[in-house]
């Protein structure tokens, strides 16, 4: 964790907190998973093998969950029973209109959890709703953390991932032997709603810089710059950076998978970030532009190819 042991032990002692360091000696707890996709499985996978009583919703947008089965966790297609379930209830969703749905719809989580359950919001999420949402979930008695991830599906399976908390200390404490089960790096950024925040912020310098990259790319393949050349080029200097090294297997090779992040997640994660920046009345010329580079994008072809495919779309359009 970005919080090392010896401070959260102080904060835990501070807050009557029982602390037991990385990986803590935490029991099997009871948890529920809506969202078992590219990276929802990763952290299923690892729920599942470290011994937790897992119940993850079934749903066709899920990946194979044969394995996780094989595990030990359990599928349920009552969301009711796998709210009423959980210790903690972790979301890994597309967005806030999932979420929304998950928690305030008509059977909705909040009237079926029981009182403490720790709800850990692993989607991007527009911050204003997940605060809204967070209000009501305290008003029921229970408690909320989102704590949205960075890196890619191989480090979600791998266990490392990134998360970035927003929610109150003692909610962090006790989410924090359930996140180390999946994450490398935790950092608990600020209260509630400060996770989705920072996660739009990165999305934003992450998809923005790929974004640059795949245009100069465009034009250089058009330009008749060997891409190569161009990749080496970055490299060596001020392009270079993790953005690059995910675009690089697809500029020189064609091979999109180093950046498995498709073009519709991409302008999902630049409109809401567009739409925090309006809320908070801070300049979004650049990232406006970029948001309708990856709409063009969407329109222009299949939404479900990857972020470096976007160099392709820029080749193929028309100017103006």
């Amino acid at each position: 964790s970005d919080v090392c042991s010896s401070d959260l032990a102080h904060l835990a002692s501070h807050l009557g907190v029982g602390f037991a360091g990385k990986m803590g000696a935490m029991t099997s707890a009871r948890i529920g998973l809506f969202g078992v996709g590219l990276m929802g499985h990763g952290i299923a996978s690892n729920l599942a093998r470290k011994g937790h009583d897992l119940l993850f919703f079934d749903h066709p947008g899920n990946q194979p969950t044969h394995d996780l089965v094989a595990a030990g966790a359990r599928a349920t297609a009552d969301a009711a029973a796998l709210a009423q379930h959980a210790d903690f209830l972790i979301l890994c969703v597309t967005g806030s209109p999932q979420v929304e749905a998950i928690m305030l719809g008509e059977q909705g989580a909040l009237q079926r959890m029981r009182p403490g359950t720790l709800v850990i919001d692993c989607s991007t999420s527009i911050p204003s709703s997940t605060e809204a949402i967070a209000i009501q979930v305290k008003h029921s008695g229970c408690r909320f953390i989102d704590s949205p991830m960075t890196r890619l599906p191989k480090d979600a399976e791998a266990g490392r991932l990134n998360l970035l908390v927003g929610g109150e200390a003692v909610d962090f404490l006790r989410a924090l032997p359930v996140l180390q089960c999946f994450a490398e790096n935790i950092t608990h950024v600020g209260p509630v709603g400060a996770g989705h925040r920072m996660k739009l912020l990165h999305n934003y310098v992450s998809l923005g810089s790929a974004a640059l990259i795949a245009e100069a790319a465009a034009c250089a393949r058009i330009g008749g710059i060997d891409p190569q050349v161009l990749v080496e080029v970055l490299a060596k200097g001020g392009g270079g950076g993790a953005a690059l090294e995910r675009m690089r297997n697809h500029l020189v090779q064609g091979d999109p998978t180093g950046l498995q992040f498709t073009l519709s997640n991409a302008l999902k994660d630049l409109t809401y970030y567009n739409t925090m920046a309006e809320q908070a009345q801070a300049d979004r010329t650049i990232a406006s532009a970029v948001a309708q580079t990856l709409k063009q994008a969407t329109e222009q072809g299949d939404p479900m190819a990857y972020v470096p495919q976007l160099v392709e779309r820029l080749v193929e359009r028309k100017p103006g």
